[in-house]
């Protein structure tokens, strides 16, 4: 992995899902609570997951996020689309097609686009080659 990059961005499109899991609170919870140590990251917070229902009726669906010291996880459901978007974006290197295939079988995905953006490319660095974070995200800083 090229040491110059700040971290990896992974993205998932998964169509094709099963509907109870995408109307499912408690399930998007619990999904958003075990995966940051499953692919070994550090929970700040419990899962902010809700229902939402917009503008568009038939957008409804679950949204959620944990913020995790190095980033963060997002999954936004689309019940009636039988859709799912997922980001997890992190400062350290992290086993992205680990997480996306247990994303994936988690909501029985049909479909799946996958991306993986390595980000950060001319993220200033101190002389030591480490990213540059607040003491209070220190898990940045020891790769």
């Amino acid at each position: 992995m090229n040491q110059n990059i700040f971290g990896p961005h992974l993205t998932l499109d998964l169509s094709g899902c099963n509907k109870e899991k995408l109307k499912d609170l408690d399930f998007v919870f619990g999904l958003l609570n075990n995966l940051p140590d499953m692919i070994g990251m550090t929970k700040i917070t419990q899962p902010f997951v809700f229902p939402y229902s917009g503008l568009v009726p038939e957008d409804k669906g679950i949204t959620g996020v944990i913020i995790i010291a190095e980033s963060h996880i997002s999954v936004h459901t689309f019940q009636e689309k039988d859709y799912v978007f997922i980001d997890i974006f992190s400062c350290k290197p992290f086993d992205y097609e680990k997480a996306a295939e247990f994303l994936i079988r988690a909501f029985e995905a049909r479909e799946v686009e996958k991306n993986v953006v390595q980000r950060g490319l001319n993220f200033p660095r101190e002389g030591n080659s480490e990213p540059v974070h607040s003491s209070q995200f220190a898990v940045c800083g020891s790769q």
